[in-house]
C-alpha cells in the first residue's frame, strides 16, 4: 500500500516572486534618491556655509577686537593683505599732578607717605593709577603714554618696562608701578596710558596664499595667519612679513584683504579698518565683509 503524503502549511517563493520583489525594491531605491538626495545635498550644502561664515565671522571679532583695543596710533599696513598693531592688556589714568592735600610736603619723593605724578621735564620711575585695572601686569609688559604717531610706541620713545607693582596709600590711588626710569612726551596732559604684553608686543595679522585657487576638493589655499611676540620695529613695514612662525587664524581663504584708512572723518581722530574674507571649502563659499572704527586720540 502506498503510505499517503503529508502536506505542510508553508511553501518557498517561486522565482517569479523574487524578481518581482527586486525589481519593486529597485523602483523604490531610484524613487527615492530623485526625491530626496537633491533635500539631503541643500541640507549638507546649508550646513557647510553655515560652518564656513561662523569661523568666518569669529576671525573676524578676534581681528577687529584687537585692532579696537590697539593702542592709539599703532597700526600699520603696508599693503591691503596685511596689518600691524599693538594689542593692550588693560589702560587707564594716571597721576597728573602731587597730591597736595596728602603728600608730606611739597616735592617730596614718591613713598608711602608722597604721592607719585608723571611729570614730562624729567625722568620717571614710579606712577600712580586712579583706576583699577581690569588685569593687573607683570614684571616686564609695557606702559604707553601719549602715543601721537605709530613712531613712537615701536621706536620706544613713549613706553617704558615696568619692574614692579604695589599698592599706594588709598588716598594717592589704586596701583603704583615701577618703571625703567623714562622721559616721557613733553606735554602730554591726557592722563591716559596702555599697558602691553611682554609676550605679545605688537602684533601683524597676515593674508597669505589667498589668490583665488582651489586645491583638488574645491577649498581655497589660503590662510589668515597671526604673528606675535618679535618684538617692536622701529621702521615702518614695507611688506608683509613671512608667516612660517605665525599662527593660522583661519583657511580656505580665497581673497582677503585688509585696508586702513588713519585719517577717517573730518577731525582726523578716528581711522577706519576695512575688512573682508571670502571662503571657499568642498565647492562652497560665503563672503563676510565688516568695518571698524578705531581711535587714535591717545
Amino acid at each position: 500500500m502506498r503510505r499517503p503524503e503529508h502536506h505542510h502549511g508553508t511553501r518557498g517563493f517561486t522565482l517569479l516572486e523574487l524578481v518581482l520583489v527586486i525589481v519593486i525594491g529597485g523602483v523604490m531605491a531610484a524613487s527615492l534618491t530623485v526625491f530626496f538626495r537633491p533635500a539631503f545635498d541643500s541640507y549638507v550644502a546649508t550646513r557647510n556655509r553655515a560652518d564656513l561664515s561662523a569661523q568666518a565671522d569669529a576671525a573676524l571679532r578676534r581681528l577687529v577686537g584687537e585692532v579696537r583695543l590697539a593702542v592709539p596710533n599703532s597700526l600699520r599696513s603696508p599693503n591691503s593683505q596685511c596689518i600691524e598693531l599693538v594689542p593692550t592688556l588693560a589702560g587707564g589714568r594716571l597721576r597728573m599732578a602731587p597730591d597736595t592735600a596728602n603728600d608730606s610736603g611739597p616735592g617730596c619723593t614718591p613713598s608711602a607717605t608722597c604721592s607719585a605724578p608723571l611729570d614730562t621735564s624729567a625722568l620717571t620711575s614710579t606712577l600712580d593709577v586712579l583706576t583699577p585695572l581690569s588685569t593687573l601686569p607683570a614684571v616686564g609688559d609695557w606702559l604707553v603714554i601719549g602715543n601721537q604717531s605709530p613712531n613712537e610706541v615701536y621706536s620706544g620713545a613713549n613706553r617704558a618696562a615696568l619692574t614692579g607693582l604695589s599698592t599706594p596709600s588709598a588716598t594717592f590711588g589704586q596701583h603704583r608701578l615701577a618703571l625703567t626710569p623714562t622721559q616721557f612726551p613733553l606735554g602730554y596732559d591726557g592722563g591716559r596710558f596702555s599697558l602691553v604684553s611682554a609676550s605679545q608686543q605688537a602684533v601683524f595679522y597676515v593674508c597669505s596664499g589667498a589668490d583665488g585657487s582651489l586645491d583638488a576638493n574645491g577649498t581655497a589655499r589660503g590662510t589668515l595667519v597671526r604673528l606675535s611676540g618679535y618684538g617692536f620695529n622701529a621702521s615702518y613695514p614695507s611688506a608683509c612679513p613671512s608667516v612660517a612662525s605665525g599662527q593660522t587664524v583661519l583657511t580656505g581663504l580665497r581673497r582677503c584683504t585688509i585696508t586702513y584708512d588713519p585719517n577717517q572723518g573730518a577731525t582726523q581722530q578716528n581711522g577706519f579698518v576695512h575688512l573682508q574674507l571670502d571662503l571657499t571649502r568642498r565647492h562652497e563659499s560665503v563672503s563676510l565683509v565688516v568695518g571698524a572704527h578705531v581711535s587714535n586720540v591717545p
